[in-house]
C-alpha cells in the first residue's frame, strides 16, 4: 500500500487567499473516498501523467466495505479501457429467480470491490489519501479541516455520499451481504442478481449472490421498503438460512458488508440544486446521481468522471455549473424511472411488488441493458406500460405526479 497514505508535513498544505483561477500545479482535492472520488481519479490518472490529487477521508477505511457492480451494457468500450484496473471480477452472464419465472441472460456482468479499488488508488504515484482527515469547511480553492489545517487546491469536488433532501421522497433498498467460503464447491458460473423466489417480507425482497470462486460467495438479503430502518441480525440470519436453502454449507465468513441506498420516488431538481453551493462540485450520491430504480451508481459516477476528464483543467466554480445542469438534464430523463418507483412502493401491496419485477424481467434483453443502462428508450417505455399492469389502475393513476410527495418548501 505504499504511496496510498501521506503524512500531514508531505502535503501541499497551506494558507491562501480565494483566487478565481486555479493556481498552476495545485493539486485537485477529492473530498470523500468513495466510488465517484475513485472513479474521478482513475479516469484523470489513466495513461500517466495525470494531474496532483489530494484525497480527504475522513474515516479510518478509505472505500469502506463495498461491492460496486454493474452490467458491461452501462458503459461504453472507451470507459472500460480506464476502469478495466478496479474491476475485481467478471461474468459473462447472469440469472434471475422468481416463483413463476427463471431466466438466464446471456448479458456480461462485473463488479468492482473496496479492495480492488484502493488497491488501483495505491498504485497511482499522484495521488495521496489521507485517512481520518475530518472537515469543517470546504471553499472553491480550499479544505479546511476539524484540525485547523488547510488543504489548498486548484478545485475541490465534494463526494461525501448521501446528503438528505426535502426535495426528495425516497423509498429504500437496504441490504446485508456476507462473503463466505462454501465446505464445498457451491456450483455458481454467473450472478444471480435477483432471486425474489424467496418470502416477501419487509416490501420487496430478494437475494443476490456473486460467485467469485468455486467456493466463494457474496450472499446479500436485500429489501425495497417503505423505511430504513436495517436489522442487521434479522437480515445477516436470512443470508445463512438462505444459503443452506441452497445446500450451500458455510465454512467461514470472510467480511460482512451493509447498506442503506436511497430509491427515488420524487425528485424537485430545481429545489435540490438550491439547497446545494454554486461554488463547490458535488459529485457521486452528494449530487443525487444514481440510478432512481435500482440503486446502481456506477454508471452516473462513470458519467461524472468523463464530465470531469473532458473539462480538465477547470477550477471549481465552472465546473459545479457543469455538473449541476448535467444533474439537472440526467433528472429529466429520469422521469419514468421514478414513476415506476412510485407504482412499486405506492401503487402495489407490499406483498405483491415481486410481480412487477417478474413482468419486466419477461422483456427482451436489450430493454432491460436499457433499464440499467440508465438509457431507456420511448420504446423501450411503450413496451413497458403495454399490457395488463400488475397494480391497480386507480392506485396506479394517483402516482402519476411527483409533487404530492414532497414536502412543501418551508418559507
Amino acid at each position: 500500500m505504499r504511496g496510498l497514505f501521506i503524512g500531514r508535513r508531505e502535503a501541499n498544505v497551506r494558507r491562501m487567499t480565494v483566487s478565481p483561477s486555479p493556481a498552476p500545479g495545485a493539486p485537485l482535492i477529492l473530498v470523500g473516498a468513495g466510488l465517484a472520488s475513485a472513479l474521478i481519479a482513475q479516469r484523470l490518472s489513466h495513461g500517466g501523467n495525470g494531474p496532483p490529487i489530494i484525497m480527504l477521508e475522513g474515516s479510518q477505511a478509505p472505500f469502506g466495505e463495498h461491492t460496486w457492480s454493474f452490467h458491461l451494457a452501462d458503459v461504453s468500450g472507451e470507459d472500460m479501457a480506464w476502469l478495466e484496473p478496479m474491476v475485481a471480477q467478471r461474468w459473462a452472464g447472469q440469472s434471475v429467480r422468481f416463483r413463476d419465472h427463471r431466466r438466464d441472460i446471456a448479458s456480461a456482468y462485473a463488479s468492482l470491490t473496496s479492495q480492488s479499488v484502493a488497491g488501483v488508488i495505491a498504485g497511482l504515484p499522484n495521488i495521496h489519501l489521507w485517512p481520518g482527515a475530518r472537515v469543517a469547511q470546504i471553499h472553491p480553492d480550499r479544505v479546511v479541516l476539524e484540525s485547523g489545517e488547510i488543504v489548498a487546491g486548484s478545485c475541490v469536488i465534494d463526494a461525501r455520499g448521501y446528503q438528505p433532501s426535502e426535495a426528495l421522497a425516497l423509498g429504500y433498498q437496504k441490504f446485508v451481504g456476507l462473503e463466505v467460503e462454501t465446505e464445498a464447491p457451491h456450483g455458481l458460473v454467473n450472478p444471480i442478481i435477483m432471486d425474489a423466489s424467496v418470502d416477501q417480507l419487509d416490501g420487496y425482497r430478494f437475494v443476490y449472490v456473486l460467485p467469485f470462486s468455486p467456493t466463494r460467495l457474496l450472499i446479500e438479503d436485500t429489501r425495497y421498503s417503505d423505511g430504513g430502518a436495517l436489522d442487521l441480525v434479522e437480515l445477516g440470519e436470512a443470508v445463512s438460512n438462505y444459503a443452506a436453502s441452497q445446500g450451500w454449507r458455510i465454512r467461514e465468513v470472510v467480511r460482512e458488508e451493509h447498506g442503506v441506498l436511497p430509491i427515488a420516488l420524487a425528485h424537485d431538481a430545481e429545489r435540490f440544486w438550491a439547497e446545494r453551493p454554486r461554488d463547490v462540485p458535488q459529485a457521486g450520491m452528494r449530487a443525487a446521481l444514481f440510478h432512481p430504480t435500482t440503486g446502481y451508481s456506477l454508471p452516473e459516477a462513470v458519467r461524472v468522471a468523463n464530465l470531469v476528464g473532458a473539462n480538465w483543467p477547470i477550477g471549481s466554480v465552472a465546473l459545479a455549473e457543469k455538473i449541476r445542469r448535467h444533474a439537472l438534464e440526467r433528472h429529466r430523463q429520469q422521469g419514468f424511472y421514478r414513476l415506476l418507483n412510485r407504482m412499486l412502493f405506492r401503487a402495489a401491496r407490499p406483498d405483491r411488488r415481486h410481480l412487477v419485477l417478474q413482468r419486466f424481467y419477461k422483456l427482451p434483453k436489450p430493454l432491460i441493458e436499457r433499464f440499467y443502462a440508465g438509457r431507456t428508450s420511448m420504446g423501450d417505455i411503450v413496451r413497458i406500460l403495454t399490457g395488463k399492469p400488475p397494480v391497480p389502475i386507480h392506485r396506479a393513476l394517483l402516482c402519476l405526479r411527483e409533487a404530492p410527495l414532497l414536502r412543501p418548501e418551508k418559507n
